[in-house]
């Protein structure tokens, strides 16, 4: 049987609909919830403590003082630097052996989850928890690309493959072959915001959203939910392409509903 479960909480919905999940299986969940990500709706009637991300070793102590086997890394958090950080003994020690400054952050959760593991802890993918809402190949509502869209959809793949290997971001925008912007350190909110005041006349542009090349599969998992499919539709986007059984629907009737009624399609692909 499965020991207790323990979500190390950042922001978005993830980790409020691993709670949901937890609690509707049945399962016995701890929430460390990280100071100044983490949104309060997600540790609200949940056993939880906050902690800052700096500080190792009160988190890991807090892991085991409520019995915690299996870990899951969840939501967003950004990443300070080494200065705000203010890491104690066990953070710095960890940094010093794997060079923080020198890691991309696919890289740090790398080495954060095979130190978790070394501590004795279990770690799963969020994929492991909600194997309902991944996304799977083909439209998931009532509208499909156009031509326009679909070379949109490739060329975006590309961008977005090359952005995964250098350890940069999961996403791109695209309208009509040309690339309105890419993900970096602001997340996927950040970069349809900033893309509103550059699309062009005509069609609109598409989102892509992939899984990075060679990434740690249990950390950072493409994301989508109702608040993208909001965004993406006041960017003035067509649709929203996301890696097939890679990526995480949160909400998936709901965003379907939402993206019908937005006139966006939102479709599952498979990188090449």
């Amino acid at each position: 049987m499965a020991g207790r479960l323990g979500i190390v909480a950042g922001g978005g919905g993830l980790p409020l609909r691993l709670v949901e999940c937890c609690r509707a299986a049945g399962r016995d969940v701890f929430v460390l919830a990280i100071e100044g990500a983490a949104e309060p709706e997600t540790v609200r009637g949940v056993p939880h403590a906050w902690c800052r991300i700096g500080a190792a070793a009160v988190g890991l102590a807090l892991l085991r003082e409520n019995n915690v086997t299996e870990l899951v890394l969840a939501g967003g958090i950004r990443r300070p630097s080494l200065f705000s950080l203010r890491p104690d003994w066990r953070a710095a020690k960890l940094f010093a052996r794997i060079g923080y400054r020198a890691l991309g952050d696919d890289g740090l959760l790398s080495a954060v989850v095979t130190e978790l593991e070394h501590e004795g802890f279990r770690v799963l993918g969020a994929d492991q928890l909600l194997q309902t809402e991944i996304a799977r190949e083909g439209a998931l509502g009532a509208l499909r690309p156009n031509r326009q869209s679909e070379a949109d959809i490739e060329h975006g793949l590309q961008i977005a493959r090359t952005l995964g290997a250098l350890d940069i971001g999961q996403a791109v925008i695209v309208q009509q072959g040309l690339v309105l912007g890419v993900e970096a350190i602001e997340g996927t909110d950040e970069l349809l915001r900033r893309c509103a005041s550059l699309r062009r006349e005509g069609t609109g542009g598409v989102l892509v959203k992939i899984e990075k090349p060679g990434q740690e599969h249990r950390a950072d998992q493409p994301t989508i939910g109702l608040r993208t499919v909001e965004l993406a539709a006041e960017t003035g986007l067509v649709g929203i392409a996301v890696e097939a059984d890679a990526t995480i629907i949160l909400d998936r009737q709901e965003v379907i509903r939402a993206a019908d009624r937005a006139g966006l399609f939102v479709v599952g692909v498979r990188r090449s």
